[in-house]
């Protein structure tokens, strides 16, 4: 395939990628600390693929531990050109139950204590997050679900929510009410990140549990969500291969490829050393034009 890499975040229960061709796991360093883990890279029919387990292999992290900018970054790093993430959801709606997958069109961030920007530090940028995600991946991901006889609710809005903890049933009434459709702990500010890093991204939801807005039922606990979960993990490789085995020959350009032309004020090239080293990736294109520094990576046997 000419011109993709696609980065794939793997959230909950998905922490391996099997049948990469030419799978290595590669360490790459971050100025933006460290990463969740190594990515796995190889090519998966025909398409090259960097993948990062979100919380790390064994689910090391939680949801607010997670170093997302780190994350973004060494994607950006590793040439990928768009991300899908997947990610364990809740569903505050009657007809998406335990197992059924969503793919996201709008976010609600309700996350408070997480850095959500590359930029200041002499750099300022405002992007545009009205459409958060890319069209286009959404489509192809969504196709892929339903090519695969899998019902995928289009258009979601997620509600992102700090966590650790689940939601009090006033929370999840309240989500609801607001249209809310899944909710989870992990899509902001990655959506919002990888805009800033000028990476098309879809998020495909797959749903663990009805919260806690159901009061004829149990609220949601761990062990609920891994059974659900494991059963979904399936689903969401097998939907990885369609995906990647249908996209177009020729990866035409996105207008997100280069959004930061409009969203950066001043000369970036003006900040100070510190600040340029640490948006070297993220401002690759416009700093240096056709170069994505690739410092500090190692391969894992």
């Amino acid at each position: 395939m000419s011109g993709w890499k696609l980065g794939v975040l793997g959230g909950s229960g998905l922490y391996e990628l099997p049948g990469l061709t030419g799978a290595r796991w590669e360490t790459i360093e971050s100025p933006w600390g460290a990463p969740s883990d190594a990515v796995l890279t190889g090519e998966l029919e025909g398409v090259a693929v960097v993948f990062l387990p979100r919380h790390g292999r064994g689910h090391r992290l939680l949801p607010g531990e997670i170093n997302t900018r780190a994350n973004i970054d060494v994607l950006k790093r590793a040439g990928c050109t768009d991300i899908l993430s997947i990610s364990a959801v809740g569903s505050l709606r009657e007809d998406l139950p335990p197992g059924a997958f969503a793919v996201a069109a709008q976010y609600v961030d309700r996350t408070r204590q997480r850095p959500a920007s590359f930029f200041g530090g002499g750099v300022p940028a405002h992007v545009s997050l009205a459409d958060p995600v890319c069209p286009r991946l959404s489509g192809l991901a969504a196709r892929a679900l339903r090519d695969g006889g899998i019902e995928a609710f289009e258009d979601a809005t997620y509600l992102a929510m700090e966590g650790p903890q689940f939601s009090t049933r006033a929370e999840s009434r309240l989500y609801r009410s607001w249209g809310c459709d899944v909710i989870g702990m992990t899509a902001m500010p990655e959506a919002r990140l990888a805009r800033e890093a000028e990476l098309p991204y879809a998020n495909v939801c797959m749903v663990t549990d009805y919260d806690c807005w159901r009061e004829s039922e149990a609220p949601v606990g761990i062990e609920e969500v891994l059974a659900v979960m494991r059963r979904n993990v399936d689903l969401a490789r097998q939907m990885l291969r369609r995906l990647l085995a249908s996209l177009p020959a020729v990866r035409e350009p996105s207008p997100i490829d280069t959004c930061l032309d409009t969203a950066i004020l001043g000369d970036p090239k003006s900040a100070g050393p510190e600040t340029l080293r640490r948006l070297e990736a993220i401002l690759a294109r416009r700093l240096n034009p056709n170069v994505i520094p690739a410092e500090g990576s190692r391969s894992e046997p």
